[in-house]
């Protein structure tokens, strides 16, 4: 049959393992996530106290080693799921989490010490410890901090009621019932949301939500005027012509950029209810964003042909599941090939900062990322003009030499 002659379609098997091969590729990152060296803050506030006999003690430092050393933390040979990072007071912790540089922070009272010294007394007080979660910097890590640092508290909790009880039996005291709860259960650990995710931002997800329907128009944008304007510049007599062709598709992507931008950005408020916090600079920024990403996404097309948007299709798939983790919770190889090179996570970095922290369209590292992509990609786009114009057979050649 000759059906069977066709190389299409014996290859088929072949195409349909790859496919299943990429896509399985990008559920890898989300199916293996585990956190290694995630930044934490610790403050430790304790003043020390002193015992009936004279000794000085500062459980605050004992505590942080014990929070270092914590059971259960790392299996032996592995890197430590979190990076404890000494601070001097908590306002430099909560200045370092609205700056994005650590997922939380624990806090160690002053009278922790001297707390701690009364559990032994017939009038016990909790040693208190607080707990800031950077929810707004990435659900998920901060899902799992808020469970790690309880895990922990409740270990050391264990680890305290034990010896406080083996203590008080050999003195042969005898617990009243408000004593024994607190004996029980000595540390109390308050966990405090910072930069708070609202109820309307999807659970914390609002960013990446909106990535697809940003990217698509984006690709969609840089498709159509590398069709129209790639035949206008295939027909243009002169580099000049074709250099003019290149700066109206740039000129029809500011247009798209800033009616796409305010438009999702309307959608996102009203239909979707996640709750924008400042409509016009999420739509600066999001227009920002898309106009990117068009020039982007048309120098590549300039250059490769149509052709050239497989790869971007590819992107999407690849880098939407990493949007949504952390970089700590990624092996090497996705946080430093494909996660740092992916320009859509400057978009999504940005948004967190206008949806939980407070910002507006401003000069930051994610708008200048976006500035450089979009000046890098404007120069590539209108150096295509300069590429020589292929010629398709003899014949058009003969036309043109009898012009």
């Amino acid at each position: 049959m000759q059906v069977f002659k066709n190389k299409l379609l014996l290859a088929s098997p072949l195409i349909a393992m790859l496919v299943l091969f990429i896509f399985v590729l990008t559920l890898y990152p989300s199916a293996t996530m585990k956190p290694v060296l995630l930044p934490i803050a610790i403050v430790n506030l304790d003043e020390g106290a002193a015992l009936p006999d004279g000794t000085a003690i500062n459980m605050g430092d004992q505590l942080v080693e014990q929070m270092k050393q914590a059971p259960g933390m790392a299996a032996e040979g592995e890197a430590s799921p979190v990076k404890w990072v000494p601070l001097e007071s908590v306002e430099i912790a909560r200045e370092g989490m609205d700056n994005r540089d650590y997922y939380g922070a624990l806090i160690i009272a002053a009278d922790f010490s001297a707390k701690q010294a009364s559990l032994r007394s017939p009038a016990p007080q909790q040693p208190e410890i607080e707990v800031l979660v950077n929810q707004g910097m990435n659900a998920t890590a901060a899902n799992m901090v808020a469970q790690m640092v309880s895990g922990m508290v409740g270990k050391l909790n264990a680890t305290i009621s034990a010896g406080l009880l083996q203590e008080l039996e050999a003195s042969g005291v005898t617990l009243k019932p408000s004593q024994a709860a607190i004996v029980a259960s000595p540390i109390v650990a308050q966990i405090v949301n910072v930069n708070e995710i609202g109820a309307n931002a999807a659970r914390g997800n609002a960013p990446i939500s909106l990535f697809q329907p940003i990217w698509m128009a984006s690709i969609a944008g840089a498709a159509i005027g590398t069709l129209v304007v790639g035949k206008a510049a295939a027909s243009a007599s002169s580099r000049r012509s074709k250099l003019a062709a290149r700066l109206i598709q740039a000129g029809v992507g500011v247009v798209l950029a800033l009616l796409s931008g305010f438009l999702v950005t309307w959608l996102a408020n009203g239909f979707l209810d996640l709750g924008v916090p400042n409509m016009a600079d999420m739509g600066l920024f999001i227009s920002f964003s898309i106009l990117a990403f068009f020039l982007m996404i048309s120098a590549i097309l300039s250059w490769t042909g149509i052709r050239g948007i497989v790869l971007f299709v590819l992107l999407l798939f690849f880098g939407a599941p990493l949007l949504a983790l952390p970089a700590e919770f990624m092996n090497g190889f996705y946080r430093d090939w494909i996660h740092s090179w992916l320009p859509m996570r400057f978009m999504v970095d940005g948004l967190r900062e206008l949806f939980f922290f407070g910002n507006g369209f401003e000069w930051n590292e994610s708008t200048a990322a976006l500035f450089w992509i979009s000046a890098g990609s404007l120069i590539l786009l209108l150096l295509s003009a300069l590429k020589p114009q292929k010629v398709s057979s003899g014949a058009e050649l003969a036309t043109s030499a009898s012009s």
